[in-house]
């Protein structure tokens, strides 16, 4: 059926089926029990009461009801034939099934299909009672009905009449269902989507299975599920959509008992009045659903206590049974071993820009004269359908102008239906995940995963699980670089995700930058400090360096944590966007942690005491020692240094630190590291320090898990490297050194991962003892020059990367 006609029956359809039937003999058995099943599911059927016993012509409304319904069943009895009602009733509906693309299917109760077909035994004979001129006309729908597909009542499932009509429900439901499946024409890639999900619910399978469809709000999940819901309930023999689960649940006290009650209603013939508690209504759901295939949407779910009352287990259901769950939670789904589940795409550039038009035009295009403002709202929507839906509606009638008013608003002021919709993920959240989410919100989108990881924790969270958790609430996302030698993950999250995280920020006091917690636009951020309007409010800046910018305002910003200085490449060399000696001394000491990459000078401040700092970054600065005088800072543990003009550092001052990385800080000439110190050290890098004097207490650290020290010269490895069964190397970069042979005792580094003696052109040979790493998945001997390979080395059975470059 075109899409077309199927508009146009929608519109005129008042009933699903009209019933055709002898009441003499078929009213108070048969058809009566085939009325109440199209009843109970939800099939709207016009059953004629009030026909007349004797024979006489049909009237005007009851041809009516003929015309407006979908469906048709003619119920075939013995005394069919003998009513002219019946024979004219038979007449119009074989019209309407002619010409109208309306069905009809026949039932033979007690007369056999051929009886019916060629007017003989008792339809013959009910038929030759009848004188008037119609009974050719009657004899010719009569063939035609027979020789339509229906049932034989005394050859389908034995004769057994209840599992005949749950047949013929089946087949009416089915397809009642592919006329209305696609009634909404304003649903935009639905099919596509609708397609991946009806895989996973496989409703051909006989287990039961539970589905989750899970996204961030205004992505759709409700649409797709009542589209599958729609299209797919025919197949089931009960079905119950519970919308707004969480609203509804915590709305009053008696909220879950509420829906429960709704489901015992919809699924097992209104057995549920009588539950008092939710305890009782769970017990009734786990022994009362075994006994239909039922199909069940539990919406907008927020809460495990919501799942374990309403389905709490497979066994709740009966065979073939299916629950669609959709949230924004993707761990309550995985906590209730959900095992299938369904994140929601946003919406193509095409499909994004079709639904916009048809709430905006009432058409999949735009209008020529809004086209390039269109584009703008698909823009700003960036796949979300709830934006386009809202923004199309609101802007369907506005002239030009006001459209343009409106985007232009837009920049400023966030749209406040989609905003309201996205902060309940976030209202949800404990209040250490709150925090987490809104530095990733206003600071932290783009960095790479195990950036960000460094930054939260340095400021006292537990950014692993943070993240995770905002991960499956679909309020962030991780994505791969573009780089195809860029393995890493990047935080991202939605831009209106983004916009509501910086507008709860600034909500309160959005013309008070000094008020908000999380400063990142610059301009407020200069007149803050422009004004010394600093307060112990803010706990995150990420600022860019000017030539005009002052910090003595950070002094005031007692409870600081993260400072992050973006200060360009080209601009390094540049001492105008400094003044040496008024910098630094303004660092507040409740930093936890502090990046500021081409530092211009040449050591911290003294008045900065960083006995809260955790971690410090100053790659390319031209610091050239970190403190004058002794501070023990028994909380820092990260220090990256990379490219600096460091000359000494005193790790005694240290004895927290878990990761130093020294790369490539050319004038570095003595690393202070006494015996026993350094304990916790995991990471080091000291490649390309060429100007270290020793580095011989490398051998001492204990949980030293990478190291890299390629570039140095070294000639003997193992006074730099102890191999003893203890190690926890993972990571070696000895590359660019001046060895010629290695120990025996390097088969001892059994932890070892990733190994590379890159460079090393005066290295021969490999003992026989390095085929013991069973554990080595690259081994990088590019510019070496081994002339011989040991016997064993088809050993390292988990060896990946072999590299032999010249």
């Amino acid at each position: 059926m075109d899409s077309s006609s199927t508009s146009f029956i929608k519109e005129s359809y008042r009933y699903d089926v009209f019933l055709s039937f002898s009441g003499e003999d078929t009213r108070k058995n048969f058809v009566d029990h085939l009325y109440d099943a199209l009843q109970r599911h939800s099939i709207h059927t016009f059953k004629d009461d009030e026909r007349l016993k004797q024979g006489k012509r049909i009237n005007d409304q009851l041809l009516k009801s003929i015309e407006e319904s979908k469906l048709f069943i003619i119920v075939f009895s013995k005394k069919y034939a003998s009513s002219s009602w019946c024979l004219n009733e038979l007449v119009k509906i074989m019209e309407c099934q002619n010409s109208n693309n309306q069905i009809a299917y026949p039932v033979f109760y007690d007369v056999d299909p051929s009886e019916v077909r060629k007017q003989h035994g008792q339809v013959g004979e009910a038929l030759a009672k009848h004188t008037n001129k119609e009974t050719g006309k009657w004899r010719k729908v009569l063939t035609e009905a027979a020789n339509l597909s229906g049932w034989d009542m005394r050859n389908t499932a034995n004769g057994h009449e209840a599992k005949v009509i749950k047949l013929i429900i089946e087949r009416i439901s089915l397809e009642l269902r592919s006329i209305n499946v696609n009634l909404d024409d304003n649903l935009v890639g639905m099919e596509s989507r609708l397609q991946e999900l009806e895989k996973s619910l496989d409703i051909f399978s006989n287990e039961v299975r539970m589905i989750g469809i899970k996204g961030m709000g205004g992505i759709g999940k409700t649409t797709l599920a009542r589209a599958v819901f729609d299209r797919l309930s025919a197949h089931f023999e009960a079905k119950c959509f519970v919308e707004n689960v969480r609203e509804v649940s915590k709305a009053s006290l008696s909220g879950l008992l509420s829906l429960q009650r709704q489901i015992l209603l919809d699924l097992i013939n209104g057995q549920g009045n009588s539950v008092r508690s939710v305890h009782d209504g769970t017990n009734m759901l786990k022994t009362k659903m075994r006994g239909r295939k039922v199909l069940l949407v539990l919406d907008d779910v927020d809460h495990q206590e919501q799942l374990e009352s309403l389905a709490g287990d497979l066994n709740w259901f009966k065979f073939g049974s299916r629950v669609i769950i959709t949230t924004r939670d993707e761990q309550m789904l995985i906590a209730h071993r959900v095992k299938w589940i369904h994140d929601v795409n946003l919406l193509s550039d095409n499909e994004a820009i079709a639904l916009f038009c048809k709430h905006a035009f009432g058409k999949d295009l735009p209008v020529q004269e809004y086209e390039k403002e269109s584009l703008q709202v698909v823009k700003y929507a960036a796949g979300l359908p709830l934006t386009n839906k809202v923004l199309g509606s609101f802007l369907c009638g506005k002239d030009k102008h006001e459209w343009i008013d409106a985007l232009a608003r837009l920049k400023r002021i966030p749209l406040k239906e989609t905003l309201e919709k996205l902060k309940l993920s976030y209202e949800s959240l404990e209040d250490d995940y709150k925090e987490i989410f809104l530095d990733v919100a206003c600071i932290l989108k783009g960095y790479e995963e195990k950036e960000a990881i460094s930054v939260l924790e340095s400021c006292g969270f537990q950014a692993r699980i943070g993240l995770r958790v905002l991960e499956q609430r679909s309020l962030i996302t991780f994505q791969r670089s573009l780089l195809a030698f860029d393995d890493d993950r990047y935080l991202s999250m939605h831009d209106h995700i983004e916009e509501m995280g910086k507008n709860t920020v600034r909500c309160l006091h959005p013309d008070e930058p000094k008020k908000h917690s999380r400063l990142w636009i610059q301009e407020e951020i200069e007149d803050v400090l422009d004004n010394d309007l600093g307060s112990e409010v803010t706990r995150c800046i990420r600022l860019k360096l000017t030539p005009d910018i002052v910090l003595e305002g950070l002094g005031n910003m007692k409870k600081l944590r993260c400072l992050i200085v973006v200060h360009r490449h080209e601009d390094k060399d540049r001492d105008d966007l400094l003044k040496i000696d008024e910098v630094g001394q303004y660092f507040p000491n409740s930093l936890q942690y502090l990046k500021w990459h081409y530092y211009p000078h040449w050591c911290l401040p003294k008045t900065f005491q960083a006995n809260n700092l955790v971690e410090l970054h100053m790659c390319d600065s031209r610091i050239k020692q970190l403190w004058v005088g002794g501070k023990v800072l028994k909380k820092l543990k990260s220090i990256t240094l990379r490219s600096s003009k460091l000359r000494t550092l005193d790790l005694e001052l240290t004895p927290n630190l878990v990761t130093l990385d020294l790369t490539c800080c050319f004038d570095l000439v003595e690393l202070h590291v006494p015996v026993g110190c350094l304990k916790r050290l995991t990471y080091l890098s000291l490649y390309r320090c060429e100007r270290l004097k020793s580095v011989s207490f490398i051998k001492d650290l204990e949980s030293l898990e990478n190291l890299s020290v390629g570039g140095l010269h070294l000639k003997v490895f193992q006074d730099i490297i102890l191999c003893h069964p203890n190690s926890n190397l993972q990571v070696l970069d000895f590359g660019d050194n001046d060895i010629e042979n290695l120990p025996s005792s390097i088969g001892n580094l059994h932890k070892l991962v990733d190994l590379s003696f890159s460079g090393c052109r005066k290295l021969k040979s490999l003992p026989e003892s390095i085929c013991r790493l069973q554990h080595l998945r690259v081994l990088d001997l590019s510019g070496c020059d081994i002339e011989e390979f040991p016997e064993g080395i088809g050993q390292l059975e988990s060896l990946e990367i072999l590299g032999l470059i010249a």
